[in-house]
């Protein structure tokens, strides 16, 4: 007659397999690697987040705040410092990338409001400029 623990390594094996096949079930995404991309330049259009997504949460996690320099890039990794210029009146901006758009063809940078507001007036809305990651 078989008792309840006559198996017990082998019901050991299989719990602790089936615990190690639900924890890599669990990992996270590994964040970005760092590359070395100052000095990379790009150039078109850049326009600026609508005040829907005020206090809405970023790709990068981050809660997205109009009165911060902050911008969405589609590659650039979270964190990089981004200077953003006008082509028309010159006027610059320094900015973080913590977000990932803009999914407009021809835009190249999504800006916040108030980074926007730095180098154009807003009534804009569209602007063409020119960007260099700068950290």
């Amino acid at each position: 007659m078989k008792t309840k623990n006559q198996y017990p390594l082998k019901q050991l094996t299989l719990g602790v397999g089936i615990f190690m096949l639900a924890l890599t079930g669990c990992t996270s995404i590994p964040a970005e690697s760092p590359q070395n991309v100052v000095g990379t330049r790009e150039s078109g259009k850049a326009s600026y987040y609508a005040m829907k997504y005020q206090f809405r949460t970023t790709a990068s996690g981050e809660t997205y705040n109009h009165f911060s320099s902050t911008a969405a890039h589609r590659t650039l990794p979270f964190g990089t410092k981004v200077r953003v210029t006008n082509i028309a009146n010159n006027k610059s901006v320094v900015v973080k990338i913590n977000d990932r758009g803009p999914f407009i063809d021809g835009r190249v940078i999504d800006l916040s409001r108030s980074a926007f507001d730095k180098i154009a007036d807003l009534d804009s809305g569209v602007i063409e400029v020119a960007t260099e990651v700068v950290d």
